[in-house]
Order: structure tokens, then C-alpha cells, then sequence
């Protein structure tokens, strides 16, 4: 009742059932582009963000944030461990050795990484007590040449706890009988699944039993590091290097996984601006529809203009009929792409189980599954940027419309 006139008028435009069927389809067109744009974009982002959080928390859970190593061994790992942590940014640390290898089980062969821990020192630093399917860190014990698999490298080899494995090392021994490959027997005490590549090449072994293997006299090969922000990972590591005196090498993640970390933003860069564009043809539907009801209605608006509207009332009605096709577009886009960013993982899980296949194989990508993690604002910028060009492409019809000449318009009428 007490509604503006071009608020009004605006709506009624909106909800009347025009004459021509056309202008109408081309109005839901646009309002299905725009639904359509807002929520593509919504649950591609949260997927992006999704693989982005795994790998930070699934392989650089699993992997060194950083490492600091000796030029062949490491005389005191304490030392090392106890000036490390003391720096803020660093949250623990720990030893290791680590060879490659080869594991043989069951009449297979497979590629891989040997990591000798320390359980009690190692739990600090990784995720990986919190992905054990069977047995624990603990069975890990000196002498016993205990060996913990991953769930991929124990289905290739056909593994069980208890079950022996032969690790060959790429090196020689020379003994009485000629020079023979360095080899020795494990026994399985653990399979861990953190649902990445590392479940088919990464296993561990106590740090005295790697240490007898790979001839390190007891000693550490270098200490590995968990950060606070682990973006900040090569800076601080260099700073604890400097700190402790002599020679050290450093790494960190960004050598081994950062161009994956950073293909991974590209991507989400790149299909956020793709998508984008589909936001964008459907704001230009509404341009094409707002022309077509101007011209529609040509003789309503001279009308209005001889009963006194001015041309800023008329661009309002256009406006707000505009607003109106991207305000719904807009919301209802928002509500199904938040609804799909919070399922998606559940719907291509059934999906899969219905054909019988995987999408995502951990043989070719990091993890097996599709992983989604909504950010509002993400959300707020989409559906801000969509309205926002939602009424951007109002103003050139609104405009068209208030230029309309009475006298011209109703000439014929």
C-alpha cells in the first residue's frame, strides 16, 4: 500500500504474463544462467578449496614441513631438536634416516621411501598415528626390524601383519662370495591409509634398525620440522639453521610438493574466472530482456510520462525489474551451490558406487575422493559479484526507457 510507484510498478512488470512469450523465456533464461553461474561456481571453488586443504593436511601432515640435515650424518639430533623448538614458529621436531628401497612380498616388487623414526619423537611431527588401520607406532622397537606400510603398497604386495617382507637396498656389499645387494628381512607391524600416493611407496622403520640397514653408526641423517604456518616454512627453517652454527642443508616442502600446492591455486584462479563468464552471458540476458520489455512496453511508458513520471522514475521501474531477475538468480544460485558444496563429496561417493568405477584414483591423484570445503567468502564475493553485475546490465534498458518520447510513442496508438 504505501510501496514506491517504480517499486511497484517494477514488480508488476515482473509478475504480469506478458504478450509476448518470447521476452518471458528469455527472462527465465537468464535467471536459470544466473542460478545456474552462481552455484557452478560456488561448488567448483569449494571443491578447489578442498584439495587445497587435503594436501596441506594429508601430505604435508605426512611429509617434513622442512628438514635440517648434516653433510652426511647428524652427530647430536638433541642438540638440534632442542634449539629448533625453542623457536616460536616451530612446533616440535624430530629425527629420521631415510633410503629408498625396494620391498618384496608374496612374488612382487615395489619402489619404496624408508623412513627410520623414533615413535614417541615422530607422533609430534606427523599425522600419522591418527590414520592406523592396524597395529601402532608403538610396535615399532629397536631390533625387531618392524616395518609399518601403507594400505595401496599392502593390497599390491598382499600384505598381513605378521607377514615377512625382504627390503633391498640400491646398494653393494662386498662379502666372501662376491658383491651381493644389501638386503634384509621385516616383519609387517602396521598399515596406515591417509588416502594419498604415500599409501603405496612410504613406510616406516624404527631409526636403529634403519640406522643398522644404511650403516649411519647410530647416528641421525638430519631432523625434520612441523611449523606453525607452514608458509612461512623455508624462512624460519633457514633462521634455525643459521642459529645452530656449522654446516647444514635445508629443505622444505616447497621443494618436493609446491608446484603441486601451486597448480592447484592456479587452477582454482583460472576456473573461478572461467565460471565467471557464465555469470556474465546471464547478465547480459537481462540486458536483452530489459530491451525487449522497453520496447514492449513503449506505450505504458509514454503513458506514465504524460500522467507526470519523470525519466529517473522511469529508469527505476526498469531497474527494479532487473533487480528483481538477479536477485532471484542470485539467491537461489547461492542456496543450491551451498547445499552442493556440502554434499558433493556424498553425491559422487553414491555416484561411484552406482557405475561400479573411481572417479579419483589414488594411483594418479593424491587422494581418493572428491574433498569440498565451503568458505563464505567465497560465497559472498560470487553472489556479490553476480548481483552486482545483475544490475550493472539494468542501467543501459532503464536508460533506453526514460529516453522514450510520449508524443513519438503514441502517435499510432
Amino acid at each position: 500500500m504505501f510501496k514506491p510507484l517504480s517499486f511497484s510498478i517494477g514488480l508488476r512488470y515482473t509478475a504480469a504474463k506478458r504478450r509476448n512469450h518470447f521476452i518471458s523465456f528469455i527472462s527465465l533464461t537468464s535467471i536459470i544462467g544466473l542460478m545456474l553461474g552462481v552455484a557452478l561456481l560456488i561448488i567448483v571453488l569449494s571443491v578447489m578449496n578442498g584439495f587445497d586443504r587435503e594436501l596441506q593436511q594429508r601430505i604435508l601432515g605426512m611429509v617434513p614441513h622442512a628438514t635440517i640435515q648434516g653433510q652426511s650424518t647428524v652427530d647430536d639430533w638433541q642438540r638440534i631438536d632442542r634449539l629448533a623448538t625453542e623457536n616460536p614458529e616451530v612446533i616440535a621436531a624430530a629425527p629420521f634416516i631415510r633410503g629408498q628401497g625396494m620391498v618384496t612380498g608374496s612374488g612382487n616388487v615395489h619402489g619404496v621411501l624408508l623412513n627410520g623414526i623414533i615413535p614417541e619423537e615422530e607422533r609430534q611431527v606427523s599425522i600419522i598415528e591418527n590414520h592406523m588401520e592396524q597395529g601402532s607406532l608403538d610396535d615399532l622397537r629397536p631390533g625387531e626390524f618392524g616395518i609399518i606400510v601403507g594400505r595401496l603398497l599392502a593390497a599390491n604386495l598382499r600384505l598381513q601383519i605378521g607377514d615377512k617382507v625382504t627390503v633391498v637396498l640400491p646398494e653393494a656389499s662386498i662379502t666372501p662370495a662376491g658383491v651381493l645387494p644389501r638386503l634384509k628381512r621385516f616383519t609387517v607391524k602396521g598399515i596406515f591409509s591417509v588416502g594419498a600416493e604415500l599409501d603405496g611407496s612410504y613406510t616406516l622403520i624404527h631409526m636403529d634398525d634403519a640406522s643398522k640397514l644404511m650403516r649411519t653408526n647410530g647416528k641421525a641423517e638430519g631432523v625434520r620440522l612441523l611449523m606453525d604456518d607452514l608458509f612461512k616454512a623455508p624462512r624460519v627453517a633457514e633462521n634455525v639453521a643459521r642459529s645452530l652454527g656449522g654446516r647444514y642443508y635445508v629443505s622444505d616442502w616447497t621443494r618436493t610438493h609446491g608446484n603441486l600446492f601451486q597448480a592447484i591455486r592456479m587452477e582454482k584462479t583460472m576456473i573461478g574466472l572461467l565460471l565467471m563468464f557464465i555469470i556474465a552471458v546471464a547478465a547480459f540476458n537481462v540486458v536483452s530482456t530489459l530491451v525487449m520489455v522497453v520496447t514492449d512496453k513503449t506505450a505504458d511508458i509514454a503513458i506514465l510520462r504524460t500522467m507526470g513520471a519523470t525519466p529517473g522514475r522511469i529508469m527505476r521501474i526498469f531497474i527494479v525489474q532487473g533487480a528483481v531477475i538477479g536477485v532471484v538468480g542470485v539467491l537461489v544460485g547461492t542456496i543450491l551451490g551451498i547445499l552442493g558444496a556440502e554434499n558433493i563429496s556424498a553425491i559422487i561417493g553414491w555416484i561411484e558406487n552406482v557405475l561400479g568405477m573411481k572417479f579419483l584414483s589414488p594411483d594418479v591423484y593424491f587422494i581418493s575422493y572428491l574433498p569440498s570445503q565451503l568458505q563464505w567468502e567465497d560465497v559472498f564475493i560470487i553472489s556479490g559479484s553476480g548481483l552486482a553485475m545483475a544490475l550493472l546490465a539494468t542501467i543501459y534498458p532503464a536508460w533506453r526507457a526514460s529516453r522514450v518520447d510520449p508524443a513519438e510513442a503514441l502517435r499510432y496508438e
